[in-house]
Parts: structure tokens; C-alpha cells; sequence
């Protein structure tokens, strides 16, 4: 099978900050996840470098729209390897193959009856560089930039993309997977419910000159949007090449939402247009915020992805952010939460595993690869962790698959912990004392070893540097090179014998680093003095009631919450994935709520707890118990009913 995966083209009017890095970190674990499947993979990222904020970027800072565009497209490829992540291709829209692309499919288009010219007076907002509709306007601002557009009329070229718009909605419908999550797909059918309009696709070189020029009108440059998505087919060699047929019909597109518009609804009908197949899917992710805030250059909070590497290693930042956050839902990024995912996930359940196990196996196994004989009785731990691990890898390609990559890490983490567990119960401390349980003590380390070299395998997409060590540690590293994951299908695929490394600690332990100016942080204050209660103390209206939203929420991820044994984070199909922060852990374990239907609040306003930020609140009934502690109860619904329907 083959497999082209893509980021969008970074446009240059900014240096990579987190989002940049998350979408392209997130694109190159999927290449590599689809590598390991025995896919023939292509991944392309780049930039985009037209359009009139380049021109005006590159004013401010005493450049030519060229040397600025150069600069900055240079800062993103140099990015990139500091994060481990490794493109087939880096495109740029200023390559002359790229420019000679737009224009000969501007041709084409235009040859067909597609693009006209016509005078047009709108509201156009220059941060969008698109003209805006009444509709798009949040108190006559445009809701992005925060600023009324410009009233402007000219002559321009269009695309006819209304005589496309029954087509797209049937292609929607017909293809459910065409735009993941879900609730993607649905804001795009909303939006397509209403008359497509035609898209402007030039500018006047009265008023912009840096851009491709028409090749019917040389009074006009290409609209960027046009350009820029035409950059997926350039770097696969359209129309002629020998890659584009092989790749094109595999092609994948990961985004975040903020240009969902666009690759939702201008690119397909380009597509179809131009007489080709729509790619086969669309990924949209979410926003990452910084301490529940959103980043801001003005607010100080970008944060940059190579000073991000430097403070905490390149495979923390590449697990935290596919662990953090739900796919296509928002995140929040604080210094507080990579640590504690540092130092609980990574040193204490992974590091921990793998440093007492290779210790193991030095001391009891002549640090070689203990055999496990054939007919060595499989007891019931040991049927439990290799159902588990199978289940485990199960739910690791699917979940990969499909763009969870927060369930298929926990999902790991899961037999990170089954087999801490595993090690505890079997004791081979023990066993070693005991000549007569010395196969016993043999097939103990024999599943330990084989269980880590599976782990090794999974996260390599994740965390190649680590995953690297611990192949080398295992005496496997030329056998890692090329393995895939029908190689470690079923048990006993390590080869027995082979000599192991110790090595070093795979992630030390990082404290936290106190404020550089010495500052304390203030103690809370007294809070509130609650009222007495009254008469009507308490009630609220029915129009009061009516304000807060529940619905029926299934749970379909859980896990603790690291430092709190309180706290547990669900992933709640409500009728979208959200996390929510839930104090049930004293009476729920996480693996007990997988599947459950509970009540949630649906239309809370976003709260951070432990560094998580949490988006509602799952219902419970609490009573008091005789010794004083408290007993909480999911509410919950009495039959079947889908995730998402509204309790009336």
C-alpha cells in the first residue's frame, strides 16, 4: 500500500510556534506509524510564501518579499530535525515547478468555462486576505482579526465553486471518513447548506504584485489560497510525473481548524474542476492554548519548539502533545503538565520498567535473552499479559489509524502497567533463590523481555530517539531498522540469547526550576463566607435551568491524573471527544469506566485542573458515609441511548 501524507504550507508571516510544530510532529508519527505498517510512505510539509501580508511583513522589516520569504522558510526547515521529524519533501511556493503548476492548472480551469471576470464590491479583511460575507461578521468585525473589513469594489476573476456545491455535499455523505473528527464534517455541512458563492481568485497588480501571475491576464496575481492548495499536487510531480497516480488517490491532508474552510470546500471543488479525484482524507485538529490562554504574540506566551526541546527532550514534547490532546479538540499547554508527564509517564512507568527488567535479565540471565521452553506452563498472569498485549495492539492500530493517537498511548501505557504489575507478582527476586523454580525464573524474563521489545516497536513512530536505545539495549537494533508490526505479531519473535545493554537511564527525572527572580507565589486568601439560606434560597428559574445543557456522554478513555489521587482525565463522546476532569478515583479505577454512559454538563466554560484543561463535568450522586468519607455514583441514563442526546 502507499500512503501521502501532508501538512498544510506554513504561510511566513510568523516564525513555528507550538501549533506549528504539533501539526507537523503529529503528520510525521503518522508516516512513520504507516512505515511501520509496510506502507510506501510519502510525507510532504512546507511554505507558503505569496500574498499581500508577506509583502507587507516584508516591508516592515527592510526586506524584499523574496529575502523575508527565504528567511523565514529557512527557520521552518531548520525546525524540523530538532523535533525529529523528518519530511520526504519540503515544498515552497516560491519553487519554480510550483509556480509553473498554478498556472498551467489556471489554464486549465479557465479553458473549461470554471473562471470568469466580473466587477465585485465586498467586505474584504486584509489579515484573511479573503472577502467576507455579512453572514461571517460578529458585530460587523471579522470574527479572526477583531477589526471591521474594507469596503472594496473591483474587477477580479472568479471561480464558478457554487456549480460545485451539490456535489460536494453528496460527496460528504457518501464518504464519512472524508473529514475527521466528525464535528468537523458537521460544521462543514452546515456552512454547505447555505448558497456557495464564487470564489475570487486574483488581485489586482494595482495593489499586489507579489504573487503567481495569471497566465490569461497579466494585469492580475493568483489569489493565495488557490496557490498555496495547489502545493499538494506539485510535490507528487502532477499532472505527469511517475508518483502522482501512485500517491494522489492515498492522499491525506492534516490541519488544524482554523483553515478547515478552505481544504474542506475550496480545494475539493478545485479538484473536481479540474477533473481529478478529491484526496481520500481530511484530519482537523484543534487549538493549543498556553495555560488555558490562547498564545498571543502580544500576550507573550508563544511558545517556540526548539527552546521547548532544549528544556525537556525531543521525545517528551512528541509525547506530550499526541497524549495531551484529544484530536480536534482544543488543548493547553503548561511548563507544569510536560513535567508531570515526564517524570510520572516516561521515568517512572517507562524508564522504571525498562531499567529494573534489563536488570533483571543481566543479573538472572547472564545478560542474555533468557529461552522460554515450549512446554513451560503459562500461568494465569501470564495468559493475562499476553491477552493484553494482543488486545493492546489491536486498539494501537486502530486508534493510529484513526487519528486517536491519546487512546493508542494509553492504551501502551496500559501494558506499561499490567506489566510493573506482572513483575511485583512474579517476583523473580525471589523466584531466583529457588534452584527449583529456575524456569520458571527463565519464562518470567523470557515474557518481560519479548512484552519490551513489542513496546520498543509501537513507539517508534512516537518516540524514535527512545524507541532507538531501547532496541539497542535489547540487542535488536538491526533489526530494528526495518521491522514492522506484523513482526512482533503473536509471542516469542525475540530471538532468545541475544546479548542485552543496560545502557543509560532512558528519561532522568527533571525538577521544576524555581522563578528566576525568586518570587513566591502568594497564598490564597479567605474565600466567601457562605450565606445563610433564606426563603427561595437556592431555587432558580425554569428559563434559568433551561441555560445548562446535559447530554448523554460515553466514556471511551480513562486514565489517572498524575500527582492527584483524586483526579481522573475521560475522554467523553458527547456527541464530539472531550476531556473532562473527573474527582471519581477514590471510587471508579479507569479501566472500570471504559464504555460507560453518564450524564455531563455540556456547556460549561473550560476549567484547568492539574494542568489539564477540562471541558464540562460528568454528573454524580454523593452521599455520606458512617467513618465520614464520601461515596460518589455516576448518574447515568436506564437504557440505550446515543452519545450526545440531550436530557430533556
Amino acid at each position: 500500500m502507499t500512503t501521502y501524507v501532508t501538512t498544510p504550507i506554513y504561510y511566513v508571516n510568523a516564525l513555528p510556534h507550538l501549533g506549528h510544530a504539533y501539526t507537523t510532529i503529529v503528520t510525521d508519527v503518522y508516516s512513520r506509524f504507516r512505515r511501520l505498517c509496510g506502507d510506501e510512505v510519502r510525507f510532504q510539509t512546507g511554505t507558503d510564501e505569496h500574498g499581500e501580508k508577506i509583502a507587507e511583513a516584508a516591508a516592515k522589516a527592510g526586506e524584499t518579499p523574496r529575502q523575508y520569504a527565504d528567511r523565514i522558510a529557512a527557520a521552518f526547515a531548520e525546525t524540523w530535525p530538532h523535533l525529529a521529524i523528518q519530511p520526504d519533501h519540503i515544498i515552497r511556493t516560491t519553487d519554480p515547478v510550483h509556480v509553473r503548476t498554478v498556472q498551467g492548472i489556471l489554464q486549465l480551469v479557465h479553458d473549461r468555462g470554471d473562471i470568469y471576470f466580473s466587477e465585485y464590491e465586498g467586505l474584504y479583511c486584509q489579515g484573511c486576505e479573503r472577502f467576507l460575507t455579512e453572514k461571517e461578521l460578529v458585530e460587523g468585525n471579522c470574527p479572526d482579526h477583531q477589526a471591521p473589513p474594507k469596503l472594496i469594489n473591483e474587477q477580479n476573476y472568479f471561480f464558478r465553486m457554487s456549480n460545485y456545491q451539490e456535489w460536494l455535499i453528496e460527496h460528504i455523505h457518501r464518504n464519512p471518513e472524508f473529514i475527521t473528527p466528525e464535528r468537523y464534517r458537521n460544521e462543514v455541512l452546515s456552512f454547505l447548506s447555505e448558497p456557495l458563492e464564487d470564489l475570487c481568485i486574483s488581485r489586482p497588480t494595482s495593489r499586489l504584485t507579489w504573487g503567481v501571475p495569471l497566465p490569461f491576464d497579466e494585469k492580475f496575481v493568483t489569489y493565495v489560497w488557490f496557490d498555496a492548495l495547489i502545493n499538494y499536487l506539485t510535490g507528487i510531480g502532477y499532472p505527469d510525473g511517475p508518483d502522482f497516480p501512485r500517491y494522489w488517490a492515498e492522499a491525506e491532508h492534516v490541519i488544524a481548524k482554523d483553515i478547515l474552510k478552505p481544504h474542506a470546500i475550496y480545494w475539493p471543488t478545485m479538484l473536481r474542476a479540474m477533473g481529478l479525484a478529491p484526496f481520500k482524507r481530511l484530519h482537523v485538529h484543534g487549538y493549543w492554548n498556553v495555560d488555558a490562554t490562547k498564545m498571543s504574540k502580544s500576550l507573550g506566551n508563544v511558545i517556540r519548539p526548539v527552546e521547548l526541546v532544549a528544556t525537556h527532550g525531543v521525545d517528551t514534547v512528541r509525547y506530550f502533545v499526541l497524549r495531551e490532546m484529544s484530536f480536534g479538540l482544543d488543548a493547553s499547554f503548561s511548563s507544569d503538565a510536560i513535567l508531570a508527564r515526564h517524570n510520572s509517564d516516561l521515568a517512572n512507568d517507562l524508564g522504571n520498567l525498562f531499567s529494573r527488567s534489563l536488570t533483571m535479565i543481566d543479573k538472572y540471565a547472564d545478560g542474555r535473552m533468557p529461552v522460554r521452553e515450549a512446554e513451560a506452563a503459562c500461568t494465569p498472569d501470564d495468559q493475562e499479559l499476553m491477552s493484553a498485549m494482543s488486545a493492546m495492539m489491536v486498539q494501537y492500530r486502530d486508534n493510529m489509524d484513526g487519528f486517536r493517537f491519546h487512546r493508542a498511548l494509553q492504551a501502551i501505557w496500559e501494558v506499561i502497567g499490567l506489566l510493573n504489575r506482572y513483575i511485583v507478582n512474579n517476583a523473580p527476586w525471589e523466584l531466583a533463590k529457588n534452584p527449583r523454580q529456575a524456569e520458571r525464573l527463565q519464562t518470567v524474563l523470557s515474557f518481560l523481555g519479548e512484552a519490551l521489545w513489542k513496546i520498543t516497536v509501537v513507539l517508534k513512530p512516537v518516540m524514535p530517539e527512545t524507541a532507538g536505545k531501547m532496541a539497542t539495549a535489547l540487542g535488536m537494533s538491526e533489526s530494528f531498522v526495518a521491522v514492522t508490526i506484523d513482526d512482533i505479531s503473536g509471542w516469542n519473535r525475540l530471538p532468545a540469547g541475544v546479548v542485552i545493554d543496560k545502557g543509560t537511564q532512558l528519561f532522568p527525572r527533571l525538577e521544576k526550576k524555581a522563578p528566576a527572580d525568586g518570587t513566591q507565589v502568594a497564598p490564597k486568601g479567605p474565600g466567601k463566607k457562605k450565606e445563610s439560606p433564606g426563603d427561595g434560597a437556592g431555587l432558580i428559574t425554569f428559563d434559568q435551568f433551561k441555560t445548562v445543557e446535559l447530554r448523554v456522554g460515553e466514556i471511551v478513555a480513562a486514565e489517572k491524573v498524575a500527582k492527584s489521587e483524586r483526579l481522573l482525565k475521560l475522554t467523553v463522546k458527547a456527541p464530539e471527544e472531550r476531556t473532562i476532569v473527573a474527582g471519581i478515583a477514590a471510587q471508579y479505577s479507569p479501566e472500570a469506566l471504559i464504555g460507560q454512559r453518564v450524564i455531563v454538563a455540556a456547556n460549561l466554560k473550560p476549567a484547568k485542573l492539574m494542568g489539564i484543561l477540562s471541558h464540562g463535568m460528568v454528573l454524580a450522586a454523593k452521599e455520606e458515609q458512617p467513618d465520614g468519607t464520601e461515596k460518589l455514583v455516576l448518574a447515568t441514563v436506564a437504557g440505550p441511548i446515543a452519545p450526545g442526546s440531550r436530557v430533556a
